[in-house]
């Protein structure tokens, strides 16, 4: 790469379902002006080849895992910015942050909102979508996920965390600005 080629950005937004993440990401690359890729879009466009959601935890979703990987790591060494919306564990990050880092500026937006409220919202989207199971497995019950609050994972990047309660804190403006370090 020439020394006065700038990286492209890659901006996750992440945190447990429920959070909000989805609709912020969605936010912020409207006002970056960049892709959003998705985990969960990616999840469903294999779902519909294969017309099988699979287990939880099983297939499709480790395809899911390589192919939004994959797609990202395309985009970013075409010098493309983009929004990186997704739920993974941290090892799944482990396995890849280092090589995302040498070709992005990789930063991460944690959202987070309490369990009762993460667990409302997902209530929500499934009774919106009447599909929603056929592409996702069982539904995520927040209550059943441990009360202790979702850890942002330690990937040493630069990291915001983002209360998605009600209003964002910080603000979308302050957000943007973080992703444009």
């Amino acid at each position: 790469m020439n020394a006065h080629q700038k990286l492209p950005i890659l901006t996750i937004v992440g945190g447990r379902p429920g959070t909000g993440k989805s609709t912020l990401a969605h936010l912020l690359a409207k006002r970056i002006h960049c892709p959003l890729i998705s985990r969960d879009a990616i999840k469903e466009g294999i779902v519909n080849t294969l017309g099988d959601k699979g287990t939880p935890g099983g297939t499709p979703t480790p395809e899911a895992v390589a192919t939004f990987f994959s797609v990202i790591e395309l985009l970013l060494q075409n010098q493309v910015t983009l929004v990186a919306d997704v739920f993974f564990p941290e090892e799944s990050w482990r396995a890849h942050i280092d090589r995302l880092k040498k070709i992005a500026t990789v930063n991460f937006v944690f959202c987070q909102v309490d369990v009762e409220t993460a667990s409302h919202r997902m209530t929500k989207r499934r009774q919106e979508d009447a599909q929603w199971d056929e592409f996702h497995n069982k539904p995520v019950f927040q209550k059943t996920m441990p009360s202790t609050r979702y850890e942002p994972p330690k990937l040493d990047i630069p990291l915001l965390i983002v209360d998605c309660q009600k209003e964002y804190d910080p603000d979308i403006e302050s957000i943007f600005r973080f992703t444009k370090r």
